[in-house]
């Protein structure tokens, strides 16, 4: 009996501290503010292939220009604040990647270059780029084989 009134005031206690989130202003707020992202390099790619740059060379312009936005964002304490109204929003793009690399690094400044900076600055986006990595070793293993039994050409 005692452990089912337990369970009762712990659940109680979840539903009070749990936040209500609409999730239709949710949805709406990632799609604007992920479509104002996608916008803004939308427009640094109309700007660099009108100044004469290939589509390559544009596409990778605008994604370095996108990244050091991001950076300055998050070191000036904004982006924080743009994802917590945008959420998924921020973080699909090639922006929420660079604040996620950006953030721990800024947080652990204090204890230094080498056991903050260093250590820290991977602590979110080194798994991303680990399994990343790791996935397409595997992903190429089975295409090899694959190619190798005659099954794909």
């Amino acid at each position: 009996m005692e452990s089912e009134k337990k369970k009762q005031e712990y659940n109680e206690y979840v539903e009070r501290i749990t936040p209500n989130n609409n999730i239709w202003k949710d949805m709406f707020n990632a799609f604007w503010i992920g479509g104002l992202i996608c916008l803004m390099g939308q427009v640094w790619f109309e700007i660099f292939t009108y100044f004469g740059m290939g589509k390559e060379d544009a596409a990778a312009w605008t994604t370095l220009t996108l990244i050091l936005e991001s950076v300055l964002l998050t070191g000036f304490g904004l982006y924080p604040k743009i994802a917590k109204v945008g959420g998924a929003g921020c973080l699909v793009p090639i922006t929420g990647f660079a604040n996620g690399v950006v953030s721990p690094a800024i947080e652990f400044q204090a204890e230094g270059q080498i056991f903050g900076v260093g250590a820290k600055i991977f602590t979110i986006a080194g798994p991303v780029i680990l399994y990343g990595i790791f996935s397409s070793w595997i992903v190429g293993i089975i295409y090899m084989l694959l190619q190798t039994t005659g099954l794909v050409k």
